[in-house]
């Protein structure tokens, strides 16, 4: 397995164990914790001006701050996804700027792009032959593209919720597809059923350590973007969390090698439906109660009983930043009125960040001069008939 200089293995969150990255492709030995990348941020070659110079083409191009070198990368170009400005919807809200991170623009149309890049590389690097992975749908068509790019075998457990479009693409990319009765615990279930007899290398959120370190790149991204000038909130739809505990990990990195001051308040937005991180947050808990009856139409962020939670709110709070929920109306208004207003195509779970800053700005959260950045993790048309039926219902 080929790594970057800086590079110096994984260490669990929880109990601070250290592993070679080049033995452990799973959660730790000694706890069952999550296992983070770490680095000798000393041994970092990197500075404003380097990056000037480089093609603004990928996200391997921060590649001194990834596990992996770009030459090894298992990719598509994805990241390099554009900032839009967006005045009308800034006006709205009130606040001096608000851009939306549209990462709809990735190869298969979602942030999980970022994730799998990252995960498959480290899938080749050690000698996997077959991956495997639980999915709302994003994930599992991502994962199943980058394993037909790497030439490995793709196992994917989709419930029966998630859109025709990603299942279809699954099959289309060369993925063995098994589609669950229920929602995302169910398929999670069968993942685990399967993983139980069979050597697949993991995939799964917070089970490889590497889908949260392709994700932070957005951040240096969003950065870069503004001149290295930090934004004062980011509102990212939340789900597991993976894409806001590592866009807060790059804001830290950032901090630390002097390219940034401070860092952006991250909130969490969630739909009232399934909103177990808005309310620990809320009750000043440091993990969340699993949601009994989860009941939202963003299928994405329905996740009631997210793994990493404390780690969720700790970036939360370290960040001064906060959560929030929104109905499954107020989240499909605000991605018809995203779209209509500034062209850009939410699916309904992206959009519940458009409807989180409403609601935010609402509460008084935001300041006038403040800039705002919306994380839109995945493009609407795959989604669209939602979409659709509910201006339909509206009589439109």
């Amino acid at each position: 397995m080929e790594t970057t200089a800086a590079f110096v293995g994984l260490e669990c969150i929880d109990c601070e164990a250290s592993f070679d990255a080049t033995e452990a492709n799973g959660r730790c030995e000694e706890c069952g914790g999550i296992l983070d990348p770490t680095y000798d941020y000393d041994a970092v070659e990197l500075d404003r001006e380097t990056l000037a110079a480089r093609p603004f083409d990928s996200m391997w191009r921060y590649e001194e701050l990834l596990p992996f070198p770009r030459e090894s990368a298992v990719t598509m170009d994805e990241g390099a996804t554009p900032l839009v400005d967006c005045p009308t919807l800034a006006d709205e809200l009130g606040v001096g700027r608000l851009l939306i991170k549209d990462e709809g623009r990735n190869p298969t149309g979602t942030f999980k792009d970022r994730g799998q890049t990252a995960a498959m590389t480290a899938a080749v690097g050690h000698g996997a032959s077959d991956v495997s992975l639980a999915s709302a749908g994003n994930a599992g068509q991502s994962a199943a593209a980058y394993a037909g790019r790497a030439d490995l075998d793709a196992h994917v457990f989709l419930p029966t919720r998630a859109s025709h479009t990603m299942k279809a693409m699954v099959n289309v990319h060369g993925g063995d597809l098994t589609v669950v009765g229920g929602r995302i615990g169910d398929a999670g279930v069968a993942y685990d059923e399967a993983m139980a007899d069979e050597d697949w290398h993991p995939l799964q959120t917070f089970v490889t350590p590497y889908r949260h370190e392709g994700k932070k790149t957005m951040f240096y991204e969003v950065a870069e973007q503004l001149e290295w000038e930090v934004p004062d909130a980011i509102v990212y739809p939340t789900g597991g969390g993976v894409g806001l505990i590592g866009m807060h990990k790059a804001a830290r990195e950032l901090r630390e090698l002097g390219f940034t001051d401070g860092l952006p308040a991250m909130y969490a937005a969630q739909a009232t439906g399934c909103a177990p991180i808005v309310e620990a947050f809320e009750e000043g808990k440091d993990v969340h109660d699993p949601v009994e009856h989860p009941d939202t139409i963003c299928g994405g962020i329905e996740i009631p009983d997210p793994g990493a939670s404390p780690w969720i709110l700790e970036a939360l709070r370290e960040s001064g930043g906060g959560a929030v929920a929104t109905t499954d109306e107020e989240i499909l208004e605000a991605a018809i009125a995203v779209a209509q207003n500034e062209g850009v195509e939410m699916a309904p779970t992206c959009a519940a960040a458009a409807s989180g800053a409403w609601k935010l700005a609402e509460r008084g959260e935001f300041g006038t001069d403040d800039t705002v950045v919306i994380l839109n993790t995945g493009t609407g048309n795959k989604e669209a008939d939602v979409l659709r039926s509910h201006l339909m219902s509206q009589g439109i």
